[in-house]
């Protein structure tokens, strides 16, 4: 398996100080609306989970999704403190499978910030996301420069477009390389 960051060092860009440069809500208005159904893949502690939450409001759904229990487990009682548990579902995840299969055909947007990178099989990953999307429905794909090259992340929205997503805009995200994937 590719790497996957560690639990714990989540604490080093998961705090306040982020909302300078990563604002969830200000940064997911423009693809979120209340009533939708999430997806937050690789959600760790819930930074961007909590956002899309308030986003969708009480009608809506945010499947957030990790591979460490750990993570989750912080994830829950955030969710708990911010009286959001009716919105946030918790999900664990296996290296290869999402387990979004009930969710097929449901969600409206997707957020894969960060961690397209740590996949080790893309081309899956993104298929079974896009079987999860409805109709019309986005992925917003943002990569961290730091660690993916422009070369390496454009191999990635290849790899998207051969899996039947359109490439639409480029939304400019601090230290980041980004794109909003469609269904199409």
């Amino acid at each position: 398996m590719s790497h996957v960051c560690p639990w714990w060092f989540c604490y080093a860009f998961d705090n306040p100080l982020r909302r300078l440069v990563h604002d969830p809500v200000a940064m997911l208005r423009p693809y979120v609306r209340p009533g939708m159904t999430c997806l937050d893949l690789g959600c760790g502690m819930g930074y961007f989970t909590m956002g899309l939450a308030r986003l969708t409001g009480p009608a809506g759904r945010v499947a957030a999704v990790d591979l460490q229990e750990k993570m989750l487990a912080r994830l829950t009682r955030r969710a708990a403190r911010a009286g959001l548990t009716g919105v946030i579902q918790p999900r664990r995840c296996a290296p290869d499978d999402l387990g979004l299969s009930d969710l097929a055909g449901a969600a409206d947007f997707a957020l894969c910030f960060w961690m397209l990178h740590e996949v080790p099989e893309p081309a899956r990953f993104l298929a079974q996301v896009h079987a999860a999307m409805k109709p019309g429905g986005r992925l917003l794909v943002s990569e961290p420069k730091m660690h993916v090259k422009r070369d390496a992340f454009e191999a990635e929205l290849e790899l998207a477009r051969a899996g039947g997503w359109a490439l639409g805009e480029r939304p400019a995200i601090w230290g980041s390389l980004s794109a909003v994937l469609t269904i199409a």
